[in-house]
């Protein structure tokens, strides 16, 4: 019984994730939309499945949830944070860096959420990653230290990610 439901069912969350996207993005929940999309929350993760070999096994939702609402809040403290940067400095006065992450994350699901997350967090964006995955290059649009950067990234995210993935 498990081996068919790994079979129709191989990416649980995901097929939940799409369901709950779908309707957002549908911008209603009716009968019709919740209908499509479940069928598209259980064609897709079965369409790429292939592609997911190692695939994360056993994550844990609480602490899934708990980075999500850290990174919600991020976000809108930045939105704010920049919008008073952008308003409020000239553009001389800004102190824009570039900043080298050095990563301990290896799982690759896991680096494209910490890359993902840099990018959404305003002020921030990852521009590139090492050949060999250990080090993202990030900048930061306004930053007196590059090393506080760095250290906010691995601790409020990267650790967090290690928790979940690894």
């Amino acid at each position: 019984m498990t081996k068919v439901r790994r079979s129709f069912l191989p990416h649980p969350f995901l097929t939940t994730i799409l369901v709950v996207v779908w309707c957002l993005l549908a911008n209603g929940i009716t009968l019709g939309t919740v209908v499509f999309g479940t069928i598209l929350g259980l064609l897709i993760p079965l369409a790429t499945a292939a592609y997911w070999p190692d695939a994360p096994k056993g994550v844990p939702p609480a602490k899934v949830l708990v980075y999500i609402l850290i990174v919600v809040w991020d976000i809108l403290v930045a939105n704010v944070v920049v919008a008073w940067i952008v308003l409020t400095r000239r553009n001389q006065d800004m102190r824009s860096t570039w900043v080298t992450v050095p990563l301990e994350l290896r799982t690759p699901e896991a680096i494209a959420i910490l890359a993902g997350t840099i990018t959404l967090t305003p002020g921030t964006v990852t521009a590139d990653m090492s050949d060999e995955g250990h080090c993202l290059l990030v900048h930061a649009l306004d930053a007196d230290d590059p090393a506080a950067v760095r250290d906010e990234i691995k601790s409020r995210y990267e650790r967090r990610l290690k928790e979940i993935f690894e």
